[in-house]
């Protein structure tokens, strides 16, 4: 089957933060918002199927995961990231952002040191600060166009204090896809301090050719007994509304500790449509999200080489994955409030690149999971605000 991407779907009127809260945010209605990271590319249609039939059932009471479901999952892991992961790994979260908080709980006390590596996805900041740990920045070092993890920084910011590190993979908003060397030299490091590392790799099924991602847990025995990793098929397939996400913990004293601390405030029940849409995206995504990714990435090609006709001074870092692009408007010598206030009297909303840390300003981050045509028009709205 052939799926059309170029179908523009309305999303205005529907509780949509990305165009719902436009005046909001943005301080206008009549903006093109590439800003949330969500996909203004339908839902599969094999997903809203699966979710039909059950409503055709007039009972929404209380559920429970089927063996279905971890199958799905293993098998979904498996094919893609060939990765055996067993049902006794897996435990649930209401989102990714919470089961990394769920873990930052589970695993430290406030006052413990938590290391992030920005720019880096702006929760991750929250999820520290607000449960009282101490965030300690081990910032990526730009090297040829793109990111990489800096070791000697990294070692010299460890103190007896640091109980975690939070890893982004692939990373956002950069659109790094680590390789198995990069993660276990990171490892390494956390290992030999007894840091524990968990992985947000809400994003590791949008991974464009000529890459492959690595689920951290898969790097060796000895790390897959040090980490959490935090995944979803949300961002992958658009359903991030159904707020339903997985943790796989190999190691078992982990993962008991997870679990006590999900069941506390009762967030393990989870939700009967998202468990509903995880086992059909997970069953039958695979041609969808091929079709998908070759659109997307034809998408940034159309990008990178329009900037660089038509406006140079804005430099895009070349992900290799996910549907986000780092955009690099330093060259203009305007402050961050400059750099957006321009974008949105031009009719743009991105998000400003200073909320993934100071690391981030100069920048700004753009969501290409969109039409071809919307991304033209947003390019087009670019050019007019910065050409001169």
């Amino acid at each position: 089957m052939t799926y059309n991407f170029d179908e523009e779907v309305n999303r205005e009127g529907t509780n949509c933060i990305k165009y719902d809260l436009r005046k909001e945010v943005f301080g206008r209605r009549d903006l093109l918002p590439l800003w949330v990271a969500d996909m203004d590319l339908r839902t599969p249609d094999f997903i809203l199927k699966a979710l039909r039939e059950r409503l055709d059932h007039e009972i929404l009471g209380y559920s429970y995961r089927p063996d279905s479901y971890y199958e799905a999952i293993a098998g979904w892991m498996q094919e893609r990231h060939g990765w055996s992961v067993q049902r006794e790994w897996i435990s649930f979260s209401p989102g990714v952002v919470a089961g990394l908080t769920l873990a930052i709980e589970s695993f430290s006390d406030p006052g413990d040191e938590v290391i992030l590596q920005p720019p880096v996805y702006s929760p991750f900041f929250d999820s520290v600060r607000m449960t009282g740990r101490k965030l300690v920045e081990n910032p990526l070092k730009r090297i040829n166009g793109c990111y990489h993890f800096d070791l000697d920084d990294l070692k010299q910011k460890v103190t007896g204090k640091t109980k975690l590190l939070l890893l982004c993979n692939p990373q956002n908003p950069g659109g790094m896809v680590w390789s198995a060397d990069e993660l276990a030299a990171v490892a390494d490091v956390c290992m030999a301090h007894k840091i524990l590392m968990i992985s947000d790799e809400i994003h590791s099924d949008l991974i464009f050719e000529g890459c492959k991602h690595v689920p951290l847990a898969t790097v060796s025995e000895e790390v897959s007994r040090n980490c959490v990793v935090c995944m979803a098929p949300s961002k992958t397939f658009n359903m991030a509304g159904l707020s339903t996400s997985f943790v796989v913990i190999p190691d078992k004293r982990l993962f008991s500790g997870y679990e006590r601390t999900l069941k506390i405030p009762h967030l393990h029940m989870g939700n009967l449509f998202g468990t509903v849409a995880l086992e059909a995206a997970y069953r039958h995504g695979t041609e969808w999200l091929e079709q998908l990714m070759g659109y997307l990435r034809q998408n940034y090609l159309f990008l990178e080489a329009w900037l660089k006709e038509n406006v140079p001074g804005v430099v895009p870092m070349r992900p290799e994955g996910t549907f986000l692009v780092w955009l690099d408007f330093s060259s203009f010598g305007l402050s961050d409030d400059q750099i957006n206030q321009k974008l949105v009297d031009a009719g743009v909303g991105l998000n400003r690149g200073v909320q993934f840390g100071t690391q981030g300003s100069g920048y700004m981050r753009m969501n290409i999971g969109c039409t071809r045509a919307m991304l033209k028009e947003a390019l087009e709205k670019i050019a007019g605000a910065f050409k001169q």
